[in-house]
């Protein structure tokens, strides 16, 4: 083989390495959250919840949307700073949006059902 010959396979080996390393940092999706709206679909249904004490991350001032779809009137809270209270109708397709300021766990929950949907952590 030569010289040259080595070298490109040398190069070959090299970026596909680099294209693998790239694909799999990218897949890592978990840890960090991407830009844009962070959705949490929320169904409440003869006293029922879904989604019960899920864990979620998002990012200061990061847009964050809540869609119910709920067959019972309730208070959906939000404990943040700034605190955030949203009427909850007995209707479908019903959208909610707030940003959290201050880093930290918040938590939202439904006032009347006494349930905790989701805690988000808020990282800077």
């Amino acid at each position: 083989m030569s010289a040259l010959t080595g070298i490109r396979k040398a190069l070959n080996v090299t970026a596909v390495s680099a294209l693998l390393i790239g694909l799999i940092g990218c897949s890592n999706s978990a840890n960090n959250p991407a830009p844009g709206n962070l959705t949490i679909n929320v169904t409440i249904s003869n006293r029922q919840v879904n989604p019960v004490n899920a864990t979620l991350q998002a990012k200061v001032r990061q847009p964050i949307t809540v869609h119910v779809t709920s067959d019972a009137a309730d208070e959906l809270h939000v404990h943040s700073v700034p605190d955030h209270k949203f009427e909850i109708a007995a209707a479908p397709n019903q959208t909610f949006q707030f940003t959290v300021d201050v880093p930290g766990s918040v938590e939202v929950e439904l006032h009347r059902l006494d349930r905790t949907i989701a805690t988000i952590q808020v990282r800077p």
